[in-house]
């Protein structure tokens, strides 16, 4: 069934059906390991073509390998720390023609480091968080946007955190970033009213990942105990919230979806099994 979208002067059409996402171009920020990586395998999966970024050079040559042998048509890598400001407009602006036209955009990069009193801890902390999960969100969502708003579709996605809504002790500057991302897609999804381009923000509670060894800079032991008696949730189960919000009818738009395991209530209630 077709129908106008809303202003029909601008002749946009939905299908109520779902999204078929094969042959979409999706990029993927930190799509080295974890959610990244599991949710780049989701779209490749889906007959996407895939453009996935990281910083670590030999993890994403395995990512690529991976998305290949899961059905992806085609992918494109390149090297990129969201963090530098021109080596994303770079990147973006260098992608060949093939891979411009970007449909959906994955805002995956992020990171936790230190869970420290706010004035015991080290000020290099909080610059590496704000300028990966919100700088870093801002200098890709700038870079991409736009392209999506003159072809007239796209979807940006981007992954926020339970910790939006609750901040735990600790983790106030973590949490303030996540808080910033959950402000960031609000605004985006009200200044782009009036256009097909749509906004989600995905909000997991705990994800069984690296998240931990970098927040304890690679104390693995540390880590563990965060998963400790817990089921927490996998990278794929974010994967699939993605893809979902991604495959919807062009005229839906899932604002966010907040999920955790059956374990977690939110970011500081949690049920440790004996």
């Amino acid at each position: 069934m077709r129908a106008l979208f809303p202003g029909q002067e601008t002749g946009f059409l939905f299908i109520r059906e779902a999204m078929n996402l094969s042959g979409k171009i999706v990029l993927v920020t930190g799509a080295s390991s974890g959610i990244g990586r599991a949710t780049a395998l989701a779209f490749a999966k889906e007959g996407a073509r895939v453009v996935v970024c990281a910083r670590r050079e030999d993890r994403l040559e395995q990512v690529i390998e991976d998305l290949k042998q899961a059905g992806a048509p085609a992918v494109h890598s390149f090297l990129l720390d969201v963090q530098d400001r021109a080596a994303v407009e770079a990147a973006i602006a260098a992608l060949p023609a093939e891979w411009s036209a970007i449909d959906v955009l994955v805002n995956n990069a992020g990171l936790s480091r230190g869970l420290t009193k706010v004035y015991e801890d080290d000020p290099l902390n909080w610059e590496e968080m704000i300028d990966t999960n919100v700088k870093g969100l801002l200098y890709v969502t700038r870079a991409v946007v736009p392209g999506m708003v003159e072809r007239g579709r796209g979807h940006v996605i981007s992954l926020g955190s339970t910790a939006a809504y609750t901040t735990y002790a600790n983790g106030a500057v973590y949490c303030a970033t996540k808080a910033a991302e959950k402000s960031i897609s609000e605004g985006l999804k009200i200044d782009l009213m009036g256009t097909p381009v749509r906004v989600t923000s995905i909000d997991p509670g705990m994800v069984e990942t690296a998240f931990s060894e970098v927040r304890f800079r690679g104390d693995s032991e540390r880590a563990a105990k965060v998963y400790q008696n817990i089921t927490p949730l996998q990278p794929e189960d974010i994967a699939d919230a993605i893809v979902w919000a991604a495959s919807r009818p062009v005229h839906v738009n899932i604002h966010t979806v907040v999920l955790t395991s059956i374990d977690q209530a939110n970011s500081t209630v949690f049920h440790r099994h004996s």
